[in-house]
């Protein structure tokens, strides 16, 4: 039986209480409604929207409700740059990006198959090759042949299930001056309509990406409902 797998049993033996291995930095314990009960620094983690649910990335009023082009006009990046989408859904924010920004590559890198083969029909349809389409692992970046300029993840990052494993591979394949931009609905709004665990703080945000060796360069507050984070590693 694998070591985590003993973890959760564990941990849901004991509801009302987080169980902690030696040898990981998460906590396990009982599961609520919309989390996996696994803990990051005392966030329980979201549930992977699935792609069944793909409608709602690709929904009319996403613009007006997230403001998606001043999302994209905001991340100005560098002329030629590698710019990864991470979780990148149905790829709503890939293909604008490499519209936005011709000189660049983006990578669109996906762990569901089903929202694979709908990238690889955009990417067809689009006429976008600069858009690689890359299957992914829960625990796992994939390797790039060089330094990667920014890594995007817009409404993921609460979803991931290894955070500190890939936080520690994106640390490690961005440059020098690379860019790690979260876009997160925000926790600190009592009023927001999405579920707690889709919704994000700053002040957790940036004790999880400290653990790495991340910190806040700069946070922007356009946006309607979601945070605009942009982290460098500590120099």
């Amino acid at each position: 039986m694998k070591w985590w797998i003993l973890c959760c049993l564990i941990a849901c033996s004991t509801p009302n209480s987080q169980q902690q291995s030696e040898s990981t930095p998460y906590t396990f314990g009982k599961a609520s409604r919309d989390g996996i009960g696994k803990f990051f620094k005392g966030r329980e983690i979201a549930q992977v929207m699935s792609a069944a649910g793909g409608f709602w990335l690709e929904r009319d009023s996403r613009e007006e409700e997230e403001g998606v082009s001043q999302a994209i006009a905001a991340l100005m990046p560098k002329d030629r740059a590698i710019i990864v989408d991470l979780g990148a859904g149905s790829g709503y924010f890939s293909f604008r990006i490499a519209e936005r920004y011709p000189t660049c590559s983006v990578y669109a890198v996906e762990v569901q198959d089903a929202f694979i083969q709908y990238l690889e029909k955009q990417k067809e349809a689009k006429k976008l090759e600069r858009v690689q389409v890359w299957k992914g692992e829960v625990n796992q970046l994939p390797k790039f042949s060089q330094p990667v300029d920014m890594i995007l993840m817009v409404d993921v990052y609460h979803e991931l299930e290894f955070p500190f494993e890939m936080l520690q591979q994106m640390h490690k394949a961005l440059g020098p001056n690379g860019e790690l931009v979260l876009i997160e609905y925000r926790g600190e709004d009592p009023n927001s309509p999405i579920k707690p665990l889709h919704t994000t703080t700053v002040q957790q945000l940036n004790k999880e990406l400290d653990t790495v060796g991340f910190e806040l360069a700069k946070k922007l507050d356009f946006l309607p409902m979601q945070h605009f984070l942009v982290y460098r590693k500590k120099r």
